[in-house]
């Protein structure tokens, strides 16, 4: 049977699987550039869970996201993975996970925040790969 387009593929189709994964980190980390916390939050899930990276509250669905999204793009974020893997779940649905780093705040006083991350991706009824979890938090210092 084959697999549909964005089908996470079978094994041998790992590098596909890795487009896949990039287009959806980029999407979220582009839509930042539009100043939308509606834009942004319109990549969650309605059921989607939250734990943001700079926040102690747990959100949840777009509502919560776009709480969130809110305040944090006052601070001109910009995503950059470090390191990262992809565990698959099921051929519509996979776990994104490792670290990344984000560039904050206005031009002449930018700030590095590395942080771990974890996205549960899983594609909708109409084919949109949505987040269904996304699990960010400060890296802690080495010990």
């Amino acid at each position: 049977m084959p697999e549909k387009k964005d089908q996470i593929p079978s094994q041998e189709g790992t590098e596909r699987l890795q487009k896949i994964v990039q287009q959806n980190f980029s999407r979220w980390n582009e839509s930042f550039k539009s100043g939308s916390p509606q834009a942004v939050a319109a990549l969650y899930a309605e059921s989607a869970t939250f734990l943001p990276t700079v926040s102690g509250e747990f959100k949840k669905g777009q509502a919560g996201a776009e709480e969130y999204f809110r305040h944090f793009l006052k601070k001109n974020p910009i995503g950059r993975i470090v390191e990262d893997e992809v565990q698959v779940i099921s051929p519509d649905c996979y776990l994104h996970s490792g670290m990344y780093n984000f560039e904050v705040g206005l031009k002449d006083k930018r700030e590095i925040v590395e942080a771990r991350f974890s996205f549960l991706w899983k594609r909708d009824e109409q084919g949109q790969w949505k987040i269904m979890h996304h699990h960010s938090s400060v890296k802690p210092e080495e010990s």
